[in-house]
């Protein structure tokens, strides 16, 4: 009886395969030959999942925002960490979410110099405010009663601070080991909530959600 081959298991096994190797060797250097010989496949093989390097890289972007958006979002309502814990799920604190890291960090790089890629990380970013935006929701209570316009500073200074805090990682993984980068992330959120609170408690009542 031939075997039955999983063809979606099949594409995300390259794809993982493809993040280790951008995350060591780097973009130029991750060559199909080279992410086929690593998955322990022929470059026959691979080129029957994906026509060329970047429908490769497009997928692992896909597959890691998709692995990213199952650790922010945990299912049971008896099982909710806390924001700090949630949200360290993005960050680069163990060797899994630091190969996922080091590939966005490559990924960016490119990035400049290609249309294509400049609409996906269009859409990548829509993706991750989205994302955070909910974990923002869910993590404070207060976050509902802020206005738009104070909502949408505090999101994007948290998406900046873990941008930032992944390049540092991936740049200089010695001088960032997992409890700087979680004892950052707490004083960011503790920071942003206190300004949050404070700059709505000074709007004029006009301006707050309760009376809009």
């Amino acid at each position: 009886m031939p075997k039955i081959v999983d063809h979606e298991q099949r594409r995300n096994e390259i794809a993982l395969v493809a993040c280790r190797v951008v995350a060591q060797h780097g973009f130029d250097q991750a060559t199909i030959v080279r992410i086929a010989r690593e998955a322990g496949y022929t470059t026959g093989m691979v080129a029957h999942y994906f026509d060329t390097k970047q429908d490769i890289v497009t997928a692992a972007l896909r597959l890691i925002l998709r692995r990213i958006e199952e650790r922010l979002t945990p299912s049971g309502a008896d099982q909710q960490p806390d924001l700090l814990t949630l949200l360290t799920e993005a960050l680069p604190v163990d060797e899994t979410r630091y190969i996922e890291c080091a590939f966005w960090i490559a990924f960016w790089g490119q990035v400049p110099a290609d249309r294509r890629l400049k609409r996906i990380n269009a859409w990548l970013h829509r993706e991750y405010l989205r994302l955070f935006e909910r974990c923002l929701e869910r993590g404070w209570s207060e976050w509902v009663g802020w206005p738009p316009t104070i909502q949408e500073q505090v999101l994007r200074s948290v998406i900046t601070f873990i941008n930032g805090v992944t390049a540092s990682t991936v740049a200089s993984r010695g001088d960032w080991p997992a409890d700087r980068q979680v004892g950052q992330l707490r004083l960011q959120l503790e920071l942003l909530h206190g300004w949050a609170m404070g700059a709505t408690a000074a709007l004029p009542k006009k301006h707050s959600k309760a009376s809009a």
